[in-house]
Protein backbone atom coordinates (compact mmCIF):
# COMPACT_ATOMS: atom_id res chain seq x y z
CA UNK A 1 0.00 0.00 0.00
CA UNK A 2 1.47 3.54 -0.80
CA UNK A 3 1.03 6.95 1.20
CA UNK A 4 -1.88 7.70 -1.07
CA UNK A 5 -3.71 4.29 -0.64
CA UNK A 6 -3.32 5.32 3.34
CA UNK A 7 -4.42 8.19 3.36
CA UNK A 8 -7.58 8.01 0.84
CA UNK A 9 -8.02 5.11 3.49
CA UNK A 10 -7.53 7.41 6.50
CA UNK A 11 -9.77 9.83 4.62
CA UNK A 12 -12.90 7.36 4.26
CA UNK A 13 -12.59 6.19 7.81
CA UNK A 14 -12.31 9.82 9.44
CA UNK A 15 -15.27 10.80 7.43
CA UNK A 16 -17.61 7.86 7.63
CA UNK A 17 -16.87 7.86 11.54
CA UNK A 18 -18.01 11.62 12.06
CA UNK A 19 -20.98 11.35 9.86
CA UNK A 20 -22.11 8.45 11.63
CA UNK A 21 -21.42 9.87 15.18
CA UNK A 22 -20.04 13.98 14.71
CA UNK A 23 -18.98 15.47 17.56
CA UNK A 24 -20.05 18.41 19.60
CA UNK A 25 -23.71 18.13 17.44
CA UNK A 26 -26.57 19.43 19.03
CA UNK A 27 -28.21 22.69 19.86
CA UNK A 28 -26.00 25.18 22.45
CA UNK A 29 -27.77 27.07 25.60
CA UNK A 30 -27.18 30.47 25.84
CA UNK A 31 -24.49 30.85 22.79
CA UNK A 32 -22.43 33.64 22.58
CA UNK A 33 -21.71 33.83 19.22
CA UNK A 34 -23.69 32.00 16.29
CA UNK A 35 -23.92 31.92 12.06
CA UNK A 36 -25.47 29.73 9.86
CA UNK A 37 -23.85 28.30 6.64
CA UNK A 38 -26.10 27.13 3.61
CA UNK A 39 -25.24 25.20 0.88
CA UNK A 40 -28.56 25.55 -1.44
CA UNK A 41 -26.35 23.50 -4.26
CA UNK A 42 -26.74 20.59 -2.67
CA UNK A 43 -28.50 21.06 0.21
CA UNK A 44 -26.04 21.87 3.08
CA UNK A 45 -27.45 23.68 5.98
CA UNK A 46 -25.36 23.59 9.31
CA UNK A 47 -25.55 26.42 12.27
CA UNK A 48 -22.02 26.84 13.95
CA UNK A 49 -22.91 27.90 17.92
CA UNK A 50 -20.17 29.56 20.16
CA UNK A 51 -19.77 30.42 24.17
CA UNK A 52 -16.45 32.65 23.91
CA UNK A 53 -15.21 33.76 27.05
CA UNK A 54 -12.54 37.10 25.90
CA UNK A 55 -10.76 35.36 23.35
CA UNK A 56 -10.98 31.34 24.08
CA UNK A 57 -13.43 29.44 22.96
CA UNK A 58 -14.92 27.61 25.86
CA UNK A 59 -17.52 25.47 24.04
CA UNK A 60 -18.33 25.05 20.36
CA UNK A 61 -21.65 23.04 19.06
CA UNK A 62 -22.97 22.84 15.67
CA UNK A 63 -26.68 21.76 14.26
CA UNK A 64 -27.96 20.84 10.88
CA UNK A 65 -27.97 18.42 7.75
CA UNK A 66 -25.50 18.07 5.21
CA UNK A 67 -23.76 15.46 2.91
CA UNK A 68 -20.94 13.09 4.55
CA UNK A 69 -17.90 15.60 3.84
CA UNK A 70 -19.98 18.65 5.08
CA UNK A 71 -20.74 16.93 8.26
CA UNK A 72 -17.67 15.18 8.83
CA UNK A 73 -15.38 18.96 8.22
CA UNK A 74 -17.49 20.21 10.39
CA UNK A 75 -17.34 17.59 13.31
CA UNK A 76 -13.65 17.84 12.51
CA UNK A 77 -13.83 21.45 13.09
CA UNK A 78 -15.33 21.99 16.13
CA UNK A 79 -12.56 19.14 17.87
CA UNK A 80 -10.16 20.87 16.31
CA UNK A 81 -10.95 24.51 18.16
CA UNK A 82 -12.77 23.61 21.20
CA UNK A 83 -11.19 25.02 24.01
CA UNK A 84 -8.71 26.94 22.08
CA UNK A 85 -8.59 30.65 21.75
CA UNK A 86 -9.66 32.67 18.83
CA UNK A 87 -6.88 34.27 16.72
CA UNK A 88 -5.86 29.85 16.96
CA UNK A 89 -8.46 28.99 15.19
CA UNK A 90 -9.18 31.98 12.91
CA UNK A 91 -5.79 30.68 11.51
CA UNK A 92 -6.42 27.28 11.45
CA UNK A 93 -9.67 28.05 9.24
CA UNK A 94 -7.31 30.39 6.81
CA UNK A 95 -5.01 27.27 6.37
CA UNK A 96 -7.52 24.59 5.96
CA UNK A 97 -9.08 27.21 3.11
CA UNK A 98 -6.02 27.45 1.41
CA UNK A 99 -5.16 23.55 1.15
CA UNK A 100 -8.45 23.00 0.23
CA UNK A 101 -8.35 26.02 -2.69
CA UNK A 102 -5.27 24.77 -3.65
CA UNK A 103 -2.75 27.46 -2.45
CA UNK A 104 -1.21 25.27 -0.10
CA UNK A 105 0.18 21.65 0.32
CA UNK A 106 -1.33 20.16 3.46
CA UNK A 107 1.50 18.32 3.90
CA UNK A 108 3.18 22.04 4.55
CA UNK A 109 0.26 23.26 6.41
CA UNK A 110 0.20 21.81 10.12
CA UNK A 111 -3.35 20.65 9.73
CA UNK A 112 -2.98 17.15 11.31
CA UNK A 113 -5.88 15.03 11.11
CA UNK A 114 -7.92 17.73 8.73
CA UNK A 115 -5.45 17.14 5.72
CA UNK A 116 -7.49 14.07 5.39
CA UNK A 117 -9.42 16.30 3.26
CA UNK A 118 -6.96 17.11 0.97
CA UNK A 119 -8.12 15.28 -1.58
CA UNK A 120 -11.49 17.37 -1.60
CA UNK A 121 -9.73 19.97 -3.65
CA UNK A 122 -9.94 17.54 -6.94
CA UNK A 123 -13.59 17.68 -7.00
CA UNK A 124 -14.62 21.21 -7.31
CA UNK A 125 -18.13 20.95 -6.60
CA UNK A 126 -17.41 19.72 -2.66
CA UNK A 127 -15.03 21.88 -1.96
CA UNK A 128 -18.10 24.09 -0.85
CA UNK A 129 -19.01 21.44 1.46
CA UNK A 130 -16.23 20.77 3.42
CA UNK A 131 -16.16 24.14 3.57
CA UNK A 132 -19.68 25.57 5.00
CA UNK A 133 -18.94 25.22 8.20
CA UNK A 134 -15.43 26.70 8.59
CA UNK A 135 -16.84 29.69 7.12
CA UNK A 136 -20.04 29.74 9.34
CA UNK A 137 -17.13 29.30 12.40
CA UNK A 138 -15.73 32.87 11.05
CA UNK A 139 -18.95 34.53 10.28
CA UNK A 140 -19.49 33.41 14.48
CA UNK A 141 -16.28 34.57 15.83
CA UNK A 142 -16.91 38.01 13.48
CA UNK A 143 -20.25 38.99 14.44
CA UNK A 144 -21.59 38.42 17.90
CA UNK A 145 -25.09 36.61 18.15
CA UNK A 146 -25.40 36.44 14.00
CA UNK A 147 -27.76 34.37 12.30
CA UNK A 148 -27.19 35.03 8.72
CA UNK A 149 -30.96 32.35 8.13
CA UNK A 150 -32.34 36.09 8.35
CA UNK A 151 -30.93 37.40 5.29
CA UNK A 152 -31.45 34.49 2.96
CA UNK A 153 -27.85 34.58 2.43
CA UNK A 154 -26.18 32.22 5.12
CA UNK A 155 -22.18 31.64 5.03
CA UNK A 156 -21.66 30.11 1.89
CA UNK A 157 -18.63 28.36 0.72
Amino acid sequence: MNDGDALSDLYQELVLEHKRSPRNFGPMESPTHEARGTNPQCGDDVQVQLRLDGDRIEDVRFTGVGCAICMASTSMMTEAVKKGDVPSALELQERFRAVMTGKREAADAGLGKLACFEGVRRYPSRIKCVLLGWHALSHAIGDPQRDDAGDGKGASA
